[in-house]
């Protein structure tokens, strides 16, 4: 369960994304062509209650109707587009707040480590030292997807570290744990492209370490006591935000 910060935080980042989709809707549309596309499509679905007993008429009416429902998508596209990519991006980011929790004093996770396909995890013997963690089990090998597993637990409230040893390579990994608002580091990565996704931490230097994971439990989110996950939630921000004050910002659907 995610505390009243995150709920509160969450709200607000949501009416500002809809508060901005708005603005860029608004500058980037025309308004006035996408209206005239709005007509046209009403227009053409009541002909055909009009002329039910007309085929030639009907056929006519939805043809005319696939073109105007083509214009009125091409319309809106652009700013749609502009909207969408950093949209994507924030919710990526805000998944490592409000998508998994913490760890609690004394509760268990899985860690995993990804080693590259070079690596035969037969011939080497990787451990896994915690810093105010505790590793409560021998690796456990899964050679054919190249990983190997512990399950650690929070020794304490306090965050601590893990450091894997294998021959010729060090790796370490935080492990968060306590309550409060925090960016979650799920995995620390070596890939400079898997870095633009897992931010959070440095990434590894080269080595056999592709990745070191840690398995924090999925959260949701409560509102009026109805638990929910967060992008619901989100969308829901957003969407009431822009149907209140699009008239103020001169926009429509």
């Amino acid at each position: 369960m995610l505390s009243a910060a995150h709920c509160l935080s969450l709200t607000a980042i949501g009416m500002a994304n809809g508060l901005a989709a708005l603005w860029v809707f608004a500058r980037l549309s025309d308004q006035k062509r996408i209206e005239i596309a709005k007509r046209k499509l009403r227009a053409h679905l009541y002909a055909f209650r009009l002329f039910v007993d007309e085929p030639a008429l009907i056929f006519r009416a939805q043809k005319q109707l696939l073109i105007w429902n083509g214009r009125y998508l091409a319309l809106v596209l652009v700013p749609a587009i502009i909207i969408g990519i950093p949209t994507l991006v924030l919710l990526m980011q805000l998944d490592a707040v409000y998508g998994r929790r913490t760890l609690a004093a004394g509760e268990s996770a899985i860690v995993t480590a990804h080693f590259d396909t070079a690596t035969d995890l037969r011939l080497i013997s990787p451990m896994l030292e915690g810093r105010g963690v505790e590793v409560e089990t021998p690796p456990v090998r899964i050679a054919s997807q190249h990983q190997v597993s512990w399950r650690v637990r929070a020794a304490s409230d306090a965050s601590g570290s893990l450091l894997l040893r294998v021959p010729k390579t060090k790796a370490s990994k935080t492990v968060q744990v306590g309550p409060g608002l925090r960016y979650l580091s799920v995995r620390r990565v070596a890939s400079v492209v898997d870095w633009l996704r897992y931010p959070a931490e440095a990434p590894f230097p080269a080595g056999d370490v592709q990745w070191i994971e840690v398995s924090y439990p999925d959260a949701k989110i409560y509102i009026f006591g109805v638990g929910m996950h967060w992008l619901l939630w989100f969308s829901i921000v957003c969407l009431i935000t822009m149907l209140v004050f699009r008239r103020r910002f001169g926009v429509r659907f």
